[in-house]
């Protein structure tokens, strides 16, 4: 199946995906299910299947990826919808995040959806706007699913398995003050109020640390405020990007936060919740058995809209995700089929 899945990323590559333009690539996982004996089911641009011999009495493990890209990075010096190989490396946007990691998921699926001593029923699914954590993804085809009892989320990990990972809250703050004229110094100055709150931001540090994500991250990212130089701004605004562990709950962010800053704070959503596994489930046991590095993951994916047990594996690297250029290399998705069927099948 290894050659197959290549071919397959090579056709998803040279049809741009961009999130909530993704028709041309589920056209074709459509397709390529279909030509593979399989009766696929979609949605608007998700596609997804059951394994043949489905149990009711088993529980019921996905395979979950995403087709849909950013846009290109300005850098780039190749066609990025022309896929290329140059010795091992495969180039093009969306090879590496998470092409690699969508077809392999599917070559493992189709290796392993007729085997009947599976401990797990597979469902396979394939979905539209991760790169926007958009609500015609995964989320919108949840209700449709056979009842998932874990996952595995496909994305670049080196193959290594992400046991939790960071949620992410984006504040919108707003300074208050009174406006004046600034060579009389009147007014009460905006921008002075959110100065402080943001020393805050920047220095404070939460009490509970994650065993395996580290501290609570906050950064200030935008600033906005004046209208004019002679004029003392009445309202100052500024953005915070918070990276929040499974040591907390949104709720007990904002309550800390909200309790130590003057400004008025608004979180744009509270569906990118951090998420962790227990140590015990098992396909943790099973990717430690294996030999597999755990790890706290940085980034947010679609494993934080999913309301069951999941962990993060894929070939690639989630350093090369984004980048002008993007490539993986050919090996990483042997590789990755491998270590899906191994892990699949060790459970």
């Amino acid at each position: 199946m290894g050659a197959e899945a290549v071919e397959l990323l090579k056709k998803l590559i040279a049809a741009p995906s961009f999130s909530r333009e993704e028709s041309k690539t589920a056209d074709i996982l459509e397709a390529f299910l279909v030509e593979h004996g399989v009766k696929p089911k979609r949605n608007g641009n998700n596609v997804w299947a059951a394994s043949q011999y489905y149990e009711d009495a088993k529980p019921t493990l996905l395979l979950n990826s995403h087709h849909d890209t950013v846009r290109p990075n300005p850098g780039y010096t190749r066609d990025p919808f022309l896929p290329s190989v140059e010795g091992d490396k495969l180039y093009g946007l969306g090879s590496n995040d998470a092409g690699g990691a969508a077809v392999s998921l599917l070559a493992a699926f189709l290796q392993l959806r007729r085997r009947k001593d599976l401990s797990y029923n597979l469902v396979v699914a394939i979905t539209a706007e991760e790169e926007i954590s958009g609500a015609n993804g995964i989320e919108s085809i949840w209700p449709e699913l056979p009842k998932i009892d874990c996952a595995i989320i496909g994305e670049p990990t080196l193959m290594d398995v992400a046991v939790s990972e960071n949620g992410l809250l984006v504040l919108d703050c707003i300074a208050k003050g009174t406006a004046g004229h600034a060579a009389r110094n009147e007014g009460d100055n905006a921008i002075y109020h959110a100065m402080k709150d943001i020393e805050w931001f920047r220095h404070f540090g939460f009490p509970k640390v994650s065993d395996t994500l580290g501290k609570v991250k906050m950064s200030v990212t935008v600033i906005q405020a004046g209208q004019a130089h002679n004029q003392v701004p009445a309202e100052c605004r500024f953005t915070v990007d918070v990276r929040v562990t499974d040591a907390y709950s949104f709720e007990e962010v904002l309550g800390i936060i909200t309790k130590n800053v003057r400004c008025e704070v608004k979180a744009r959503s509270l569906r990118l919740r951090p998420s962790g596994i227990d140590i015990n489930h098992p396909l943790v046991r099973a990717a430690k058995t294996l030999g597999k590095k755990c790890y706290g993951s940085p980034t947010t994916s679609d494993r934080a809209l999913i309301p069951v047990p999941s962990i993060k594996l894929g070939p690639g690297d989630s350093g090369r995700s984004h980048i002008a250029d993007e490539y993986i290399h050919l090996e990483e998705i042997h590789d990755g089929i491998k270590g899906y069927v191994e892990l699949i099948t060790f459970l």
